[in-house]
């Protein structure tokens, strides 16, 4: 129990914290504490809402298509190395975190945070495909815990980069911080694809 939770915790983290638009867009809207909340509630009741989608889809595909288990295994390990080789390019080329100067309005804020969150391909290959395909090699108890941690792991994620995105300014625009954070989650990507391929 205790070991699919930490895993599950361990794989949305990884996912999770790869520098992207939504990430970035929290970022800059808590340096500047501007509609934070909107824009974490949206954000982490789509990552929690997608997560369950993708543990509850992939296993009832799974229980149709028996054969699917097998091919999700090798399609998965092949989209972490993947995910890990672009992470590692991220990190060579890192830029530090700008936040903009232009104020919005809350409905704009909803409408561009709806956008970054629903509009993106990587949100469905990450948290519904490659979160659902991992909890489901964790066995028919175990994948129920995996989901909670990767559902915990979101949850903190943004609302820890929320609400301490402001002290963390200065350090967040150095791009020697984010090459740390780049190098790490690649690290832990490939751990996971390894494992993946041996299960």
């Amino acid at each position: 129990m205790i070991l699919h939770l930490l895993t599950g915790a361990l794989t949305g983290w990884s996912l999770i914290i790869a520098v992207g638009p939504q990430n970035a867009l929290v970022l800059r809207q808590g340096i500047r504490r501007e509609h934070l909340g909107v824009v974490l509630a949206i954000c982490i009741i789509a990552d929690v809402a997608l997560i369950g989608l993708g543990t509850i889809g992939i296993g009832g595909l799974i229980l149709l298509v028996p054969w699917l288990l097998t091919a999700l295994k090798w399609l998965g390990a092949a989209y972490l190395v993947w995910f890990a080789l672009i992470t590692l390019r991220s990190a060579w080329h890192a830029t530090g975190l700008n936040a903009d100067a232009q104020p919005r309005t809350r409905r704009q804020i909803v409408r561009t945070t709806l956008a970054l969150t629903f509009l993106n391909p990587g949100v469905y290959l990450d948290t519904v495909v490659m979160v659902g395909n991992l909890a489901n090699q964790q066995g028919a108890d175990g994948r129920w815990w995996f989901m909670l941690g990767a559902m915990a792991a979101s949850i903190s994620w943004f609302l820890v980069i929320g609400f301490g995105s402001r002290a963390l300014a200065p350090v967040l625009a150095k791009p020697r911080v984010w090459q740390a954070i780049d190098v790490a989650i690649a690290v832990v990507i490939l751990g996971l694809a390894i494992r993946l391929v041996l299960s």
